[in-house]
């Protein structure tokens, strides 16, 4: 990359993580870490431009759940928020530019939700649980790997949750996989496929959609998958990784740009907009990266956010008994006749292995986005903070899956050469228990709430009619 405008450093990773792992001693085990009940849990959200929104309306729906802070460095997208906020009780303290931390600092907030661009995710996460609470931060949850150990490193310090909200696992077809796996219907599983493959294009280049075009940025400043949290998620969750395996090394290989240059130059040509774009190398279209875990399983990544190619998550298990895969639709399930189950037999497979998460909730999740998975998610989030339990994904999940962005990058500049992953659970993966209680064994009883007059999807979508 040398001579280019935007050459790509290259850290020595090995290094770093023999650092930190070598200094890095477990002060306290965050996997199975039971907080203190908290019966009225109050939020604080920093982002108020896609996802912030988002949770926002998932969170007002869940019952003994109080906002009590916003923060956005643009005025008018707080105002917009505050639109959803009418006939309802909440009553938050709004923050404007460069006030996050103030925030953070709010006595009256239990957790705080961080839905930034992602380079700023670690930094906002670490400063909140040092200021006493607990964190939901978007995906990924660190861009570095100095990131991802001190996230691990803050949350033992201070035993606050840090839960990265990858909401993929929590899609109705993933929970069953997830479900099936733990349930044996696959026997070990041997391979997970996974991806975020979907054209970002007409985002990417949008002049609104993301403040300063700061995807954008990304694109033109790193190389590896950058993306990999939703293709993972899911496959992690099958095999139970940080709890009795562990992802052990990765390979990352990437194809050259042939589609992100040319739109840049060609539209600095058109708008001045567009100048400081042109004449960059951008990261390939298609990055895929390969991870073996130490029980020997593997996994393979993709990215491509450019080509038109239709939407795709992949999300295949495979193991000695049966296999499922979800993406290209329709989902298929198969038991080990070597073809996929027909239309009856795969319904019957559905039934018998719907989580109990499902069965309560799946109903209530239609009003939100990703097929449903926001308020399952944030529901899920909120029961477990008020009744005390371990949170579905844990700061292991968070900085082992998010690893991958700087691993990747370092491997795909390396010749794709192989990099260790670090054990961020300095060992306790051996014996950690599962996560992710999808059966609802415990907890379980938070319920949906509706407005004092109509009910809450009423609300809501007069809300967003009137937003858009």
């Amino acid at each position: 990359m040398t001579g280019t405008k935007n050459e790509i450093e290259q850290p020595d990773l090995n290094e770093i993580n023999a650092s930190y792992a070598q200094s890095h001693e477990q002060h306290h085990n965050m996997a199975g870490f039971r907080a203190p009940k908290i019966d009225t849990v109050r939020v604080g959200i920093i982002g108020m431009g896609n996802r912030g929104p988002s949770h926002l309306r998932t969170l007002i729906q869940i019952e003994n759940v109080e906002i009590r802070g916003l923060c956005d460095k643009n005025p008018a997208k707080i105002d917009e928020t505050l639109n959803y906020l009418e006939n309802t009780d909440h009553d938050p303290v709004l923050y404007s530019d460069g006030e996050w931390k103030k925030l953070c600092e709010q006595d009256d907030i239990d957790l705080v939700v961080v839905t930034t661009p992602f380079f700023m995710h670690a930094p906002m996460s670490i400063y909140a649980m040092t200021q006493g609470k607990h964190v939901a931060t978007e995906v990924p949850a660190a861009g570095t790997m100095e990131e991802c150990w001190e996230i691990v490193q803050t949350a033992e310090a201070t035993q606050r949750h840090l839960m990265m909200l990858e909401n993929y696992s929590y899609m109705p077809f993933q929970l069953r996989m997830i479900n099936m796996a733990r349930k044996g219907f696959f026997g070990e599983v041997v391979h997970g496929d996974g991806a975020y493959n979907t054209s970002k294009m007409k985002n990417n280049f949008g002049k609104t959609m993301y403040s300063d075009m700061w995807w954008l940025r990304q694109y033109a400043n790193r190389r590896g998958n950058i993306y990999p949290t939703h293709g993972i998620g899911p496959i992690c969750q099958c095999m139970d990784i940080n709890r009795g395996d562990r992802l052990d090394y990765l390979v990352s290989v990437e194809s050259n740009d042939f589609l992100m240059a040319k739109r840049a130059n060609g539209l600095a040509e058109q708008d001045s907009h567009f100048a400081e774009f042109a004449g960059l190398e951008y990261r390939g279209n298609m990055n895929t990266t390969v991870l073996r875990t130490v029980e020997g399983r593997t996994i393979v990544l993709q990215h491509d956010a450019t080509t038109p190619s239709p939407h795709n998550m992949i999300h295949g298990v495979y193991g000695t008994k049966g296999a499922a895969l979800y993406d290209p639709a329709p989902p298929r399930i198969a038991n080990g006749d070597h073809k996929w189950v027909d239309a009856d037999e795969f319904a019957e497979i559905e039934e018998r292995y719907t989580p109990e998460i499902f069965r309560k909730m799946g109903d209530l999740t239609k009003s939100s986005g990703h097929g449903g998975s926001d308020l399952l998610m944030d529901w899920h989030l909120i029961d477990c903070l008020r009744n005390g339990l371990p949170l579905d994904q844990d700061v292991y999940d968070a900085a082992s899956w998010s690893a991958i962005v700087p691993l990747s990058q370092w491997s795909v500049l390396n010749r794709s050469n192989s990099i260790d992953i670090p054990d961020f659970t300095a060992g306790a993966w051996e014996s950690n228990p599962k996560n992710m209680d999808i059966e609802l064994e415990n907890g379980g009883a938070t319920t949906r709430i509706t407005s004092k007059d109509e009910s809450a999807d009423d609300v809501l979508t007069k809300q967003w009619k009137a937003n858009h």
